[in-house]
């Protein structure tokens, strides 16, 4: 029996997200565009850092995620910061939902990821960090940078 891999080609990241937020939980969710929204994403013309998600009348929507005009698109354009829906099955939204009012989590946009030819979205829930966690999570990754570097030294 042969196994097919599949491979997700990463088209943008939330670079900052986990230097801001605890990662508590992660799950991918495909989203609803329109063709010129797809055409912009593959050419990686993406910005999740000032989006958000959030709920309306039991569904999931992402608040101010960038995408580019494309400019081959005519007429049939797209509004470069619209809300856009995402698709999740009931018991992931019933469960999302959940955790957000029981324990006070956020929601927010990893990364989107081209899986199969299909656009998703790599969604976090997440609690934010206090100034002194951030600066803890500072003073590890300067440790961590001495160490290899203190490594790379001596192997020369």
């Amino acid at each position: 029996m042969i196994k097919k891999v599949y491979i997700m080609k990463i088209i943008t990241q939330h670079k900052r997200a986990k230097f801001e937020y605890f990662i508590e939980q992660t799950l991918i969710a495909g989203i609803k565009l329109q063709g010129s929204e797809v055409k912009s994403i593959r050419a990686g013309k993406v910005s999740i850092n000032e989006s958000y998600i959030t709920f309306k009348n039991g569904e999931v929507f992402i608040l101010n995620m960038h995408i580019a005009k494309f400019e081959a698109s005519s007429v049939f354009n797209h509004d470069e910061t619209r809300t856009r829906k995402l698709l999740l099955n009931r018991s992931e939204i019933n469960k999302l939902v959940g955790a957000k009012e029981r324990d006070g989590m956020t929601l927010i946009p990893l990364s989107i990821e081209l899986h199969q030819g299909l656009i998703k979205v790599k969604i976090a829930l997440a609690k934010g960090k206090k100034l002194y966690d951030k600066r803890e999570t500072i003073k590890e990754r300067d440790l961590e940078r001495e160490k290899r570097m203190a490594f790379k030294d001596k192997n020369r």
